[in-house]
């Protein structure tokens, strides 16, 4: 299969590319480089032994899209294109609208005028309610507390409703919790750009000496040990269930319309088990204070994967440890990232 994979440079897009290639699809990715790394693109390929195509293009650059699409003709969409970061974005909600929302309708556009009608969308837990019982199923109330959340939940009822339209499109909505890890080989991994803004890579820049603490937001949580308890999932696992949905899309056809699906491991980490998880992958202790909760953050958030599980023949195969493992041996290899 011949596919398209945007924002494919990136953490998650990134290790997407090399189990497509692994699988011996065709794949072309389209990254506009605001978050990611063309080195990245360039390791994939050596992970793979097979070669996916990087075009450094917006996708809201109609024009040079197109011309993209017209070369590869791809069969299907992995997008993962858009600005992710959740405080960013309450300061800058006007870039983010813009983006993400903007720029993915010129992608369905594109993909109309080419006649490609299946993509796999990259979503978010950030979509469901806070005050909605865990774990989070698919069907629970939708109300997103930020405008990066908002931009997922708004595009997700835009694919609903292109798919109502007519039955020859063919959308996944993977919603995924807090993705981890790094490819075991230690050759790719998360590199965010300036301060981190998730938990495991900002303990592996303390562990590996680029920065001094970590702050722990807030120790008064109703938990096991009062901070704040998420789903983590490998992003190689999570890399895994974006080809389980493409394929699921694919067995589907006409009768595929607009599906949802959790993306997580069922189960809940608090911040201090992380800690101490990296603490034993890493042999370096963690510094860290304590600091007041940060404003909207939840005690526990997690989500149930059995949809996923039945539906998609996928469940999350890595442990917390092996997360913060590969994680070590990304940061200790690659210092300072792709740089």
């Amino acid at each position: 299969m011949r596919v398209l994979v945007t924002g494919g440079a990136g953490y998650i897009g990134s290790h997407t590319v090399v189990e497509l290639l692994g699988r011996g699809h065709e794949v072309a990715i389209v990254d506009n480089l605001d978050n990611s790394k063309a080195e990245a693109v360039r390791r994939v390929n050596a992970i793979a032994g097979r070669e996916a195509t990087l075009h450094v293009v917006d996708i809201a650059d109609r024009n040079a899209l197109s011309d993209v699409f017209a070369s590869l003709r791809p069969d299907a969409v992995i997008h993962f294109a858009g600005l992710k970061a959740v405080g960013e974005s309450a300061d800058i909600p006007l870039r983010y609208y813009s983006n993400n929302i903007t720029g993915t309708l010129v992608l369905l556009e594109v993909m109309e005028a080419h006649g490609c009608h299946t993509l796999v969308f990259s979503s978010s837990a950030t979509v469901y309610r806070a005050d909605n019982p865990v774990p989070f199923v698919e069907s629970a109330a939708l109300g997103a507390s930020n405008p990066y959340g908002r931009t997922k939940w708004f595009l997700e009822e835009i694919l609903h409703d292109v798919a109502a339209s007519n039955t020859k499109w063919r959308f996944g909505l993977l919603r995924y919790f807090n993705p981890a890890g790094a490819h075991p080989s230690g050759t790719i991994g998360e590199d965010p750009n300036g301060v981190p803004n998730n938990l495991l890579p900002f303990i592996a820049q303390v562990a590996v000496g680029r920065r001094d603490r970590l702050q722990v937001f807030g120790d008064d949580y109703d938990t096991v040990d009062g901070t704040g308890v998420r789903d983590y999932i490998h992003v190689v696992d999570l890399a895994r269930g974006h080809l389980r949905c493409l394929e699921k899309l694919e067995a589907l056809g006409d009768e595929a319309g607009c599906r949802v699906w959790n993306l997580g491991t069922g189960r809940g980490s608090s911040v201090l088990q992380i800690i101490r998880s990296f603490e034993r992958a890493s042999g370096v202790d963690i510094p860290y204070d304590v600091v007041p909760r940060r404003p909207g953050d939840s005690a526990v958030s997690y989500g149930d994967p059995t949809k996923a599980r039945e539906e998609l023949g996928w469940s999350a195969e890595y442990t917390v440890d092996s997360m913060c493992a590969d994680a070590w041996n990304w940061q200790r290899t690659n210092p300072n990232g792709y740089s």
